[in-house]
Protein backbone atom coordinates (compact mmCIF):
# COMPACT_ATOMS: atom_id res chain seq x y z
CA UNK A 1 0.00 0.00 0.00
CA UNK A 2 2.85 2.47 0.26
CA UNK A 3 2.63 5.51 2.46
CA UNK A 4 -1.02 5.79 3.66
CA UNK A 5 -0.09 9.51 3.39
CA UNK A 6 0.59 9.81 0.30
CA UNK A 7 -0.31 8.67 -3.38
CA UNK A 8 0.21 4.68 -2.81
CA UNK A 9 -3.49 4.39 -2.07
CA UNK A 10 -4.94 6.26 -4.37
CA UNK A 11 -3.20 4.84 -7.45
CA UNK A 12 -3.88 1.33 -6.52
CA UNK A 13 -7.48 2.09 -6.40
CA UNK A 14 -7.27 4.06 -9.84
CA UNK A 15 -5.15 0.88 -11.08
CA UNK A 16 -7.82 -1.90 -10.31
CA UNK A 17 -10.41 0.36 -11.49
CA UNK A 18 -8.78 -0.82 -14.99
CA UNK A 19 -9.18 -4.12 -14.52
CA UNK A 20 -6.53 -4.96 -11.41
CA UNK A 21 -7.52 -8.26 -11.08
CA UNK A 22 -5.46 -11.41 -9.57
CA UNK A 23 -3.72 -9.42 -7.05
CA UNK A 24 -4.00 -9.02 -3.30
CA UNK A 25 -3.40 -5.22 -1.38
CA UNK A 26 -1.45 -5.39 1.30
CA UNK A 27 -2.27 -2.61 3.71
CA UNK A 28 -5.57 -0.94 5.41
CA UNK A 29 -9.05 -1.24 4.28
CA UNK A 30 -10.01 1.44 5.68
CA UNK A 31 -7.17 3.75 3.60
CA UNK A 32 -8.24 1.40 0.68
CA UNK A 33 -11.91 2.44 1.27
CA UNK A 34 -10.82 6.19 1.39
CA UNK A 35 -8.61 6.15 -1.54
CA UNK A 36 -11.69 4.25 -3.86
CA UNK A 37 -13.34 7.46 -2.64
CA UNK A 38 -11.44 9.52 -5.16
CA UNK A 39 -13.16 7.32 -8.22
CA UNK A 40 -16.66 8.08 -9.20
CA UNK A 41 -19.28 5.34 -7.87
CA UNK A 42 -19.57 3.65 -11.34
CA UNK A 43 -15.51 3.04 -11.27
CA UNK A 44 -15.42 2.31 -7.38
CA UNK A 45 -14.41 -0.70 -5.99
CA UNK A 46 -16.05 -2.78 -3.53
CA UNK A 47 -12.93 -3.29 -0.40
CA UNK A 48 -13.22 -6.41 1.12
CA UNK A 49 -11.28 -7.49 4.07
CA UNK A 50 -9.71 -11.22 3.33
CA UNK A 51 -9.65 -13.46 6.10
CA UNK A 52 -7.43 -15.57 4.21
CA UNK A 53 -5.52 -15.71 0.94
CA UNK A 54 -7.66 -18.56 -0.21
CA UNK A 55 -11.11 -16.23 0.05
CA UNK A 56 -9.15 -14.24 -2.89
CA UNK A 57 -10.39 -16.35 -5.29
CA UNK A 58 -13.74 -16.35 -4.53
CA UNK A 59 -14.05 -12.32 -5.05
CA UNK A 60 -16.33 -11.20 -7.52
CA UNK A 61 -15.41 -8.69 -10.47
CA UNK A 62 -15.31 -4.53 -8.97
CA UNK A 63 -14.64 -6.05 -5.46
CA UNK A 64 -10.71 -5.38 -4.11
CA UNK A 65 -8.83 -7.41 -1.40
CA UNK A 66 -6.81 -6.50 1.34
CA UNK A 67 -4.86 -8.36 3.60
CA UNK A 68 -4.09 -6.82 6.60
CA UNK A 69 -0.62 -7.14 7.90
CA UNK A 70 -0.09 -7.64 11.65
CA UNK A 71 1.39 -4.09 13.10
CA UNK A 72 -0.89 -2.02 11.24
CA UNK A 73 -1.19 1.00 13.77
CA UNK A 74 -5.33 1.07 14.79
CA UNK A 75 -5.47 4.95 14.57
CA UNK A 76 -3.73 5.20 11.24
CA UNK A 77 -7.19 6.94 9.34
CA UNK A 78 -6.00 9.41 11.80
CA UNK A 79 -2.92 10.66 10.05
CA UNK A 80 -3.68 13.49 7.93
CA UNK A 81 -2.88 13.25 3.82
CA UNK A 82 -0.32 14.93 2.46
CA UNK A 83 1.98 15.04 5.19
CA UNK A 84 4.64 13.10 6.86
CA UNK A 85 3.69 10.71 9.64
CA UNK A 86 4.84 8.00 12.01
CA UNK A 87 1.85 6.02 11.74
CA UNK A 88 1.95 5.88 7.92
CA UNK A 89 6.10 5.00 8.13
CA UNK A 90 4.67 2.06 10.85
CA UNK A 91 2.47 0.76 8.56
CA UNK A 92 4.48 1.23 5.75
CA UNK A 93 7.39 -0.89 7.32
CA UNK A 94 4.24 -3.29 8.08
CA UNK A 95 2.92 -3.75 4.68
CA UNK A 96 6.22 -4.84 3.48
CA UNK A 97 7.40 -7.06 5.93
CA UNK A 98 3.62 -8.92 5.47
CA UNK A 99 4.76 -8.97 1.88
CA UNK A 100 7.84 -10.71 2.43
CA UNK A 101 6.44 -13.13 4.45
CA UNK A 102 4.03 -13.93 1.98
CA UNK A 103 6.39 -14.11 -1.01
CA UNK A 104 9.10 -16.61 1.01
CA UNK A 105 6.81 -18.76 1.56
CA UNK A 106 5.11 -18.91 -1.75
CA UNK A 107 1.83 -17.31 -1.27
CA UNK A 108 2.03 -14.66 -3.66
CA UNK A 109 4.44 -14.42 -7.15
CA UNK A 110 5.70 -11.25 -6.53
CA UNK A 111 5.70 -7.57 -4.61
CA UNK A 112 4.43 -4.43 -6.20
CA UNK A 113 5.43 -1.67 -3.53
CA UNK A 114 3.62 1.92 -3.98
CA UNK A 115 5.56 4.69 -2.88
CA UNK A 116 6.69 5.44 1.11
CA UNK A 117 8.19 8.27 2.69
CA UNK A 118 12.05 8.02 3.60
CA UNK A 119 11.26 10.53 6.95
CA UNK A 120 8.06 9.16 7.66
CA UNK A 121 9.81 5.26 7.93
CA UNK A 122 12.80 6.82 9.93
CA UNK A 123 10.25 8.62 12.29
CA UNK A 124 8.85 5.17 12.64
CA UNK A 125 12.37 3.68 14.06
CA UNK A 126 13.29 1.71 10.68
CA UNK A 127 17.11 1.84 10.23
CA UNK A 128 16.08 1.58 6.84
CA UNK A 129 16.94 4.50 3.86
CA UNK A 130 13.90 2.97 1.64
CA UNK A 131 12.46 -0.08 0.01
CA UNK A 132 15.57 -1.26 -1.09
CA UNK A 133 17.26 -1.32 2.07
CA UNK A 134 14.32 -2.99 4.09
CA UNK A 135 13.31 -5.69 1.26
CA UNK A 136 17.17 -6.60 1.38
CA UNK A 137 17.22 -6.96 5.15
CA UNK A 138 13.80 -8.80 5.33
CA UNK A 139 14.20 -10.82 2.23
CA UNK A 140 17.28 -12.50 3.99
CA UNK A 141 17.70 -15.98 5.45
CA UNK A 142 17.60 -15.70 9.57
CA UNK A 143 21.03 -15.21 11.00
CA UNK A 144 22.73 -14.21 7.54
CA UNK A 145 24.21 -11.23 6.24
CA UNK A 146 21.55 -9.43 3.76
CA UNK A 147 21.96 -10.57 0.51
CA UNK A 148 23.64 -8.15 -2.18
CA UNK A 149 20.67 -6.32 -4.17
CA UNK A 150 21.02 -3.55 -6.51
CA UNK A 151 18.58 -1.23 -8.40
CA UNK A 152 17.48 -1.28 -11.80
CA UNK A 153 15.36 1.27 -13.44
CA UNK A 154 13.56 0.55 -16.53
CA UNK A 155 11.50 0.85 -19.14
CA UNK A 156 10.65 -1.09 -23.08
CA UNK A 157 13.39 0.96 -24.54
CA UNK A 158 16.28 1.10 -21.64
CA UNK A 159 17.07 -0.90 -18.51
CA UNK A 160 20.01 0.48 -15.93
CA UNK A 161 21.63 -1.06 -13.30
CA UNK A 162 23.81 1.11 -10.01
CA UNK A 163 26.40 -0.03 -8.86
CA UNK A 164 26.14 2.89 -6.29
CA UNK A 165 22.62 3.71 -4.70
CA UNK A 166 21.37 6.52 -2.21
CA UNK A 167 24.54 7.95 -1.02
CA UNK A 168 26.57 11.47 -1.75
CA UNK A 169 28.35 11.52 -5.34
CA UNK A 170 31.78 11.53 -3.36
CA UNK A 171 30.70 8.73 -1.51
CA UNK A 172 29.69 7.05 -4.75
CA UNK A 173 32.98 7.37 -6.35
CA UNK A 174 34.88 6.03 -3.37
CA UNK A 175 32.01 2.88 -3.41
CA UNK A 176 32.53 2.14 -7.27
CA UNK A 177 35.44 -0.75 -6.66
CA UNK A 178 36.59 -3.62 -8.71
CA UNK A 179 34.48 -5.95 -6.30
CA UNK A 180 31.37 -3.77 -5.90
CA UNK A 181 31.26 -3.58 -10.31
CA UNK A 182 31.94 -7.17 -10.27
CA UNK A 183 29.04 -7.82 -8.02
CA UNK A 184 26.96 -5.88 -9.82
CA UNK A 185 27.38 -7.44 -13.50
CA UNK A 186 26.99 -10.99 -11.42
CA UNK A 187 24.07 -9.80 -10.00
CA UNK A 188 22.32 -8.59 -13.64
CA UNK A 189 23.53 -11.29 -15.28
CA UNK A 190 21.76 -13.92 -13.27
CA UNK A 191 19.10 -11.96 -13.00
CA UNK A 192 18.41 -10.71 -16.38
CA UNK A 193 18.74 -14.99 -17.30
CA UNK A 194 15.72 -15.55 -14.50
CA UNK A 195 13.62 -13.23 -16.66
CA UNK A 196 14.31 -15.48 -19.90
CA UNK A 197 17.18 -13.74 -21.43
CA UNK A 198 19.81 -16.52 -21.87
CA UNK A 199 22.94 -14.67 -22.98
CA UNK A 200 22.12 -10.91 -21.35
CA UNK A 201 24.76 -8.42 -23.36
CA UNK A 202 25.31 -5.90 -21.11
CA UNK A 203 27.26 -3.04 -21.41
CA UNK A 204 29.17 -1.19 -18.37
CA UNK A 205 29.50 2.74 -18.41
CA UNK A 206 32.64 4.53 -17.14
CA UNK A 207 33.24 6.46 -14.06
CA UNK A 208 35.01 9.85 -15.95
CA UNK A 209 33.82 11.96 -18.73
CA UNK A 210 34.74 10.04 -21.94
CA UNK A 211 35.03 7.03 -19.88
CA UNK A 212 38.59 8.88 -18.81
CA UNK A 213 39.69 9.18 -22.72
CA UNK A 214 42.70 6.81 -21.84
CA UNK A 215 43.51 8.21 -18.39
CA UNK A 216 43.36 11.94 -19.36
CA UNK A 217 40.45 12.61 -17.06
CA UNK A 218 40.94 10.08 -14.88
CA UNK A 219 41.59 5.83 -14.38
CA UNK A 220 39.28 4.35 -12.29
CA UNK A 221 38.13 2.96 -16.17
CA UNK A 222 41.55 1.06 -16.11
CA UNK A 223 42.73 0.69 -12.75
CA UNK A 224 38.63 -0.55 -11.39
CA UNK A 225 36.01 -0.77 -14.01
CA UNK A 226 37.96 -2.57 -16.81
CA UNK A 227 39.30 -5.18 -14.31
CA UNK A 228 35.88 -6.09 -13.20
CA UNK A 229 34.68 -6.27 -16.62
CA UNK A 230 37.52 -8.63 -17.78
CA UNK A 231 36.64 -11.16 -14.51
CA UNK A 232 33.15 -11.36 -15.50
CA UNK A 233 34.05 -12.58 -19.18
CA UNK A 234 36.20 -14.96 -17.80
CA UNK A 235 33.05 -16.32 -16.23
CA UNK A 236 31.25 -16.76 -19.56
CA UNK A 237 29.64 -13.22 -19.04
CA UNK A 238 29.13 -11.22 -21.96
CA UNK A 239 29.69 -7.88 -20.17
CA UNK A 240 31.91 -5.05 -22.50
CA UNK A 241 32.86 -1.58 -22.25
CA UNK A 242 33.49 0.94 -20.32
CA UNK A 243 32.03 2.44 -22.62
CA UNK A 244 31.61 6.09 -22.35
CA UNK A 245 28.55 7.44 -20.20
CA UNK A 246 27.32 10.20 -22.47
CA UNK A 247 26.76 7.73 -25.43
CA UNK A 248 26.53 4.09 -24.07
CA UNK A 249 22.42 4.63 -23.23
CA UNK A 250 21.91 5.84 -26.79
CA UNK A 251 23.19 2.69 -28.20
CA UNK A 252 21.26 0.57 -25.44
CA UNK A 253 18.19 1.91 -26.26
CA UNK A 254 15.11 -0.45 -27.56
CA UNK A 255 13.31 1.79 -30.36
CA UNK A 256 11.21 1.10 -33.72
CA UNK A 257 13.91 0.13 -36.09
CA UNK A 258 16.39 -0.09 -33.86
CA UNK A 259 16.50 -2.79 -31.55
CA UNK A 260 19.68 -1.66 -29.37
CA UNK A 261 23.30 -3.00 -28.70
CA UNK A 262 22.86 -3.79 -25.16
CA UNK A 263 20.05 -5.80 -23.33
CA UNK A 264 20.78 -3.56 -20.00
CA UNK A 265 23.25 -0.85 -19.08
CA UNK A 266 25.55 -0.63 -16.10
CA UNK A 267 25.81 2.63 -14.76
CA UNK A 268 28.22 4.01 -11.77
CA UNK A 269 25.75 6.04 -9.59
CA UNK A 270 22.53 7.39 -9.02
CA UNK A 271 22.14 10.14 -11.10
CA UNK A 272 23.90 8.85 -14.30
CA UNK A 273 21.89 5.71 -14.59
CA UNK A 274 18.72 7.52 -14.01
CA UNK A 275 18.12 10.31 -15.79
CA UNK A 276 18.09 8.15 -19.36
CA UNK A 277 15.32 6.66 -18.64
CA UNK A 278 13.66 9.22 -16.59
CA UNK A 279 14.03 11.21 -19.40
CA UNK A 280 12.23 8.86 -21.80
CA UNK A 281 9.12 9.50 -19.73
CA UNK A 282 8.38 9.51 -15.93
CA UNK A 283 4.77 6.95 -16.47
CA UNK A 284 6.78 4.56 -17.82
CA UNK A 285 10.28 3.95 -15.64
CA UNK A 286 9.98 0.68 -13.58
CA UNK A 287 12.33 0.42 -10.34
CA UNK A 288 13.08 -3.45 -10.22
CA UNK A 289 15.26 -4.67 -7.17
CA UNK A 290 17.86 -7.64 -8.20
CA UNK A 291 19.24 -10.16 -6.29
CA UNK A 292 15.96 -10.38 -4.10
CA UNK A 293 14.62 -14.43 -3.91
CA UNK A 294 11.27 -12.82 -5.27
CA UNK A 295 10.21 -10.43 -7.72
CA UNK A 296 10.13 -7.00 -6.60
CA UNK A 297 8.92 -3.79 -8.58
CA UNK A 298 7.68 0.12 -7.71
CA UNK A 299 6.70 2.98 -9.60
CA UNK A 300 9.15 5.78 -10.68
CA UNK A 301 7.72 8.42 -8.51
CA UNK A 302 7.71 9.39 -4.41
CA UNK A 303 4.81 10.04 -2.24
CA UNK A 304 3.99 13.03 -4.19
CA UNK A 305 2.12 14.42 -0.58
CA UNK A 306 1.23 17.17 -3.19
CA UNK A 307 -1.14 15.50 -4.92
CA UNK A 308 -2.08 13.45 -2.03
CA UNK A 309 -5.79 13.55 -1.22
CA UNK A 310 -6.87 15.76 -4.55
CA UNK A 311 -7.71 12.81 -6.78
CA UNK A 312 -5.34 13.79 -9.13
CA UNK A 313 -2.56 11.20 -9.27
CA UNK A 314 -1.63 9.31 -12.05
CA UNK A 315 -1.52 5.54 -11.94
CA UNK A 316 0.64 5.01 -14.97
CA UNK A 317 3.59 4.35 -13.78
CA UNK A 318 2.28 2.15 -11.36
CA UNK A 319 0.28 0.05 -13.86
CA UNK A 320 3.86 -0.33 -16.04
CA UNK A 321 5.02 -1.51 -12.59
CA UNK A 322 2.22 -4.22 -12.40
CA UNK A 323 3.38 -5.19 -15.55
CA UNK A 324 6.70 -5.45 -15.49
CA UNK A 325 6.19 -7.56 -12.46
CA UNK A 326 4.19 -10.41 -14.33
CA UNK A 327 6.48 -10.36 -17.24
CA UNK A 328 9.09 -11.16 -14.93
CA UNK A 329 7.63 -13.92 -12.84
CA UNK A 330 6.69 -15.30 -15.80
CA UNK A 331 9.72 -15.37 -16.81
CA UNK A 332 11.02 -17.16 -13.38
CA UNK A 333 7.73 -19.50 -13.95
CA UNK A 334 9.09 -20.71 -17.78
CA UNK A 335 12.59 -21.72 -16.39
CA UNK A 336 14.33 -18.75 -18.04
Amino acid sequence: MGDACGIGPEIIAKWWRAGGGAAVVIGSPGVMQRAAGFLSPADRPEVVTLGSLAQHASLQPGQMGVWVPPGLPADLLQAPIGQVDVRAGQAAAACIREAVRLAQQGEVAGIVTAPLHKEALALAGEPYPGHTELLQAEGSPPGQPPAPVRMMLANDELKTVLVTIHVSLRQAIEQVTTASVLETIRITHASAQLWGMRHPRIAVAGLNPHAGEGGLFGDEERTIIGPAIEAARAEGVDASGPYAPDTVFMRARHAPGHPGEFDVVIAMYHDQGLIPVKYLGLDQGVNVTLGLPFVRTSPDHGTAFDLAGTGRADEASFAQAVRMARLLVAGRQSGG
